[in-house]
Formats: C-alpha cells, structure tokens, sequence
C-alpha cells in the first residue's frame, strides 16, 4: 500500500503533463492573455493617437519598458538560445523617438530611473520579458497605422520603434517562437519564463497609469 501511494506521488499531475508538453509560447500566451488584452484595452481607452502630446507620453512608457528588457538582449548566454536576438532590440530606436518629440532630458532622466528599478536576476524570467516585449511588435503594426493616419509619424521620425522587420512581422514572430520552443526547460524554469511575461505586463500597465491616464483624467474634466 505505502509502495503503492509513493508511486501515485511521483506520478505527473495532468497539469503538469501538460505543462511541459505544450510548447512554451503557447503556455506563456494562454497565461497572459487576460492581462495582455487588459492592457491593450486600456492604452486604447486613453486616446495615445489623439494629439502629439498624448502620443509623446505613450512613448515615454514605451521607452521605460524598452529600457527595463534591453541589457538582456544582449546577453551572451540568451542570444545563444535565440539566434539575431541582439538585432531586435528597440530600446535605442525608442530614444531616438523620444529626441524627435524634444522629450526633456530630466524626463528622460525620470524613465530612465523607472527602468532601472525592474531587477531581472536570471535568464528564465528575461526569456518572460523578452516574449512580452518582443511579442508586441506584432500589435505595433495597428499602432504604426495610426501614428501614420492621425499623426503623420512614420519609420523615420516619431514611430521608429513601431517599424516592423524588412522580412515582415509575421516570418520575424515565428523565429523568434520556434526559438523559444526549442529551449528544453524544466518546470520551475517555464513558472519563471511566466512570471518574467506577467512582470512585463504589470510594469507596462504601471507605467501607462503613471504617464498617459493623469493627461485624459484631466482633459475629460475640463
């Protein structure tokens, strides 16, 4: 009987069976995606492609986030495991977007110091970020759109970081997910992998609520 129920312990859970089959970016997207389409509901919500000035303010978050991820892109050990990882980091393409919009150096000082405070200790919670971070370039293609039409923005001034890759969005997300897929990780490591994903979301929405939700507060009671 005791044999009998050690066995049964050190037999997989269902979730865990599944946990480890399922392949890692799907698991991340099915753990994220409330959250995910939370945020996205929000930034809409707050009009960023009303006026230059709101805009100037989404891309303040955007240069925080940018900046939290940035040193992991190029990480010796993390580019060994996703192959052109160092050529998809926009965090200097969002500054440039920044001095294009005459954002003050203390305010860049101001994002600089939020990003600064996001501590990510190992290589599984920066595989998270990097998905978050990396994933968003796909919806990026909706705002360019709009930073085009409503702004006049383009790749060259104002929206830079938006830009997709010269093979398309499309074939650039699918490297990059085949590439994670491929990783052989451990179920701690994949809990972390999904931490890192939620904590990208959260200093994402924090910022958002900080930067871009006080200026349409305001100009809704006016």
């Amino acid at each position: 009987m005791t044999s009998q129920k050690q066995s049964a312990e050190q037999q997989p859970s269902h979730e865990q069976q599944r946990l480890a089959e399922q392949p890692l970016s799907i698991w991340l997207k099915e753990g994220t995606t409330s959250t995910h389409e939370s945020l996205d509901k929000r930034i809409m919500s707050l009009d960023p492609f009303t006026d230059l000035g709101r805009y100037s303010r989404f891309l303040r978050t955007q240069s925080r986030l940018h900046q939290a991820i940035a040193p992991w892109f190029h990480d010796e050990n993390v580019q060994d495991w996703l192959p052109d990882l160092e050529q998809r980091d926009r965090s200097d393409d969002v500054i440039r977007d920044c001095q294009d919009f005459k954002i003050s150096s203390d305010e860049l000082s101001q994002d600089q110091s939020a990003a600064s405070t996001i501590v990510i200790d190992n290589p599984y919670i920066a595989l998270g970020w990097l998905y978050t971070v990396e994933g968003s370039n796909l919806g990026a293609a909706i705002l360019l759109r709009l930073a085009k039409k409503d702004l006049g923005l383009s790749e060259e001034f104002g929206a830079r970081h938006l830009a997709g890759h010269s093979s398309g969005r499309g074939l650039y997300w699918k490297q990059f997910k085949e590439a994670l897929d491929a990783l052989e990780l451990s179920e701690s490591q994949r809990l972390e992998a999904l931490e890192g994903a939620k904590q990208a979301f959260s200093f994402a929405r924090a910022n958002v609520e900080q930067l871009l939700a006080p200026v349409t507060d305001t100009a809704a009671a006016i």
